[in-house]
């Protein structure tokens, strides 16, 4: 019978640090209709096959599922509801079951973990919320947590499947209203570290290897109530002690900061990578740092995805990738998935000729729209954006392995290789020498083509050749 046994097996909630799909037959698993997602390649009419992404595909020496490094976020995958400014969730789970809160929330770890093996991503992401309940207290939020990460060290080291990043919680409470370390009231400060001191060592338990702060409203509404420096300044202090607390528990995943321009607070402290870089140096934490560039922050910014990874890249700063999309005509930080082959490819163009990510990867930052209630499309969505993800990075490696647009951008700047160009990079010339060549032998520049269209025509054809 196609009944979950969590109903009628008592031994679950006896024991549980055991996931539910352990006491169930395959037929009765919390996706009953779904088969394990496998490669079928792109002539596939399988809607729940893989037509770009083969995990076990080697490219270089490494298999797919490596280079790609996919991770599944919590928040969106298995705590979204379809819920938007203008009205409550749409979506209910059939696995949302338990005697109380803790229950319910292992028993949705149980199911995330089947969807995780199912769709063959290597990693997930949390914020600590997400996957335990706030209790009434700090303390009881605490212990919330650490049964859930018990329950979920189980089912990594069961399955496989490793953390890429955890993270704190600090805006959806009341409490984190007027932001979290740039709070006006060091009451709330407080709260905040204690948080995260407790998300830091739950990423460690579970072998994560990064940490992400996420400033959701870590910036102010309007300067009649606000201390703008005094605010920065307690938000260096706060990642100061984030860093130090790391190091004296051994922590050795790498810190990202991910940027956001506005929505929810409307003017952010890390607008976009440029003025995260700024900030970060301007206190000193920029050798403990690198960023988390999500593309659907990247364009609210007025930037493309493509920009913010090249400016990441350029300072050595590049860490990892939330992938999803915005609406361009929406305002909004709508968090869709990204099948955009163009602006991935871009992308990854970006990302390969910086030697990739290191120890972070492409995480789906992205959930459901409103009206896709069906748990198949929890599947379609991702299976979309690896396959989208997958094909830009190989559209990309055979880009830069034919060298025709880097060949032209060397060409380009050419100028500066040799003679006075290449004093000038090399600091020997001045304004002084510079204007003498001018005017005994240089004389009036010659304009020269940038040649857009021919270049944007030659991407074309790869992306449609």
């Amino acid at each position: 019978m196609d009944i979950y046994y969590s109903f009628a097996c008592p031994l679950r909630y006896l024991v549980p640090s055991f996931p539910s799909f352990l006491f169930m037959k395959k037929s009765t698993a919390h996706f009953p209709l779904i088969p394990s997602i496998r490669y079928e390649g792109p002539r596939s009419a399988n809607a729940l096959a893989f037509k770009h992404y083969d995990p076990a595909e080697v490219i270089d020496g490494r298999t797919m599922k490596e280079h790609m490094r996919f991770s599944i976020a919590y928040w969106h995958a298995f705590r979204g509801v379809g819920s938007d400014p203008f009205g409550p969730g749409t979506i209910n789970r059939p696995w949302e079951i338990g005697k109380d809160a803790v229950s319910i929330a292992k028993v949705r770890m149980d199911a995330a973990f089947e969807f995780f093996q199912k769709i063959e991503a290597p990693f997930w992401c949390f914020h600590d919320r997400d996957i335990a309940p706030e209790g009434k207290t700090l303390a009881e939020s605490n212990k919330n947590l650490d049964q859930i990460v018990a329950h979920a060290k189980f089912l990594q080291k069961t399955t496989g499947i490793k953390l890429l990043w955890g993270t704190a919680n600090l805006f959806s409470n009341p409490r984190f209203m007027c932001g979290a370390s740039t709070n006006p009231d060091a009451h709330v400060f407080a709260y905040a570290a204690a948080q995260v001191k407790k998300a830091l060592e739950a990423t460690q338990e579970l072998g994560g290897e990064n940490y992400v702060f996420w400033g959701g409203r870590e910036g102010y509404e309007t300067l009649l109530n606000t201390n703008l420096k005094r605010e920065q300044d307690h938000l260096a202090r706060f990642l100061h002690m984030a860093v130090d607390y790391a190091k004296s528990i051994g922590f050795k995943g790498q810190f990202l900061i991910e940027p956001k321009p506005k929505e929810p607070t409307k003017h952010q402290y890390d607008f976009d990578v440029a003025s995260g870089i700024a900030f970060l140096r301007t206190y000193g934490l920029d050798k403990h740092f690198k960023f988390n560039i999500e593309t659907n922050h990247a364009t609210l910014a007025g930037h493309t995805f493509q920009h913010e990874i090249e400016v990441a890249a350029s300072q050595n700063m590049l860490g990892s990738i939330d992938a999803n999309a915005g609406d361009l005509l929406l305002g909004w930080d709508t968090d869709q998935f990204n099948t955009d082959v163009r602006e991935l490819t871009l992308a990854m163009i970006s990302i390969l000729k910086a030697g990739g990510l290191g120890t972070g990867g492409f995480n789906f930052d992205a959930k459901l729209r409103r009206a896709s209630i069906d748990p198949a499309d929890l599947f379609h969505a991702h299976i979309g954006g690896m396959d989208a993800y997958a094909l830009g990075f190989k559209l990309a490696r055979r880009i830069l392995a034919e060298g025709k647009f880097e060949q032209f951008v060397s060409e380009r700047y050419s100028s500066f290789d040799s003679g006075y160009g290449k004093d000038i990079e090399s600091g020997k010339a001045n304004f002084k020498s510079l204007e003498k060549l001018v005017l005994t032998k240089l004389g009036e520049p010659t304009p020269k083509s940038g040649k857009q269209e021919y270049l944007e025509n030659m991407l074309m054809q790869y992306l449609h050749g």
